[in-house]
C-alpha cells in the first residue's frame, strides 16, 4: 500500500479557484480502480495551506493515476494556483 502527502501552498486570493479546479482531479482520482483514498485538506491556521492525502493499493495503480486525464491536467494548471509544494510517498511497513 502506497501514501501519498502533496502539499500546496496556494497563492494569496485562489483558494476558491483552487478548490474549483481540484474538483475533477479528486473525483476522477477516487473513481480509480486502485485508489482506496484520495482527500483533500484545508490547514486550520493558515488558509493558503492544502494537503492532499491519498492511499493507493500498489506502485501500479499509482502510477496510472499519474497517467491519468484528470492528473496530467491538473499538473498542466496547478501552476496557476500553487506557490509551492512538495511530495512524499510512504509505503506501509
Amino acid at each position: 500500500m502506497i501514501t501519498i502527502v502533496a502539499r500546496n501552498r496556494i497563492y494569496v486570493g485562489m483558494q476558491e479557484e483552487f478548490l474549483r479546479a481540484v474538483q475533477p482531479l479528486i473525483e476522477g482520482s477516487r473513481a480509480e480502480r486502485g485508489n482506496i483514498f484520495y482527500d483533500l485538506y484545508e490547514d486550520t491556521s493558515d488558509p493558503q495551506a492544502f494537503c492532499f492525502i491519498e492511499r493507493w493499493v500498489d506502485e501500479e495503480a499509482v502510477a496510472v493515476h499519474n497517467a491519468s486525464p484528470h492528473f496530467r491536467t491538473w499538473i498542466a494548471t496547478k501552476e496557476r494556483f500553487v506557490e509551492s509544494g512538495s511530495v512524499a510517498r510512504y509505503r506501509r511497513r
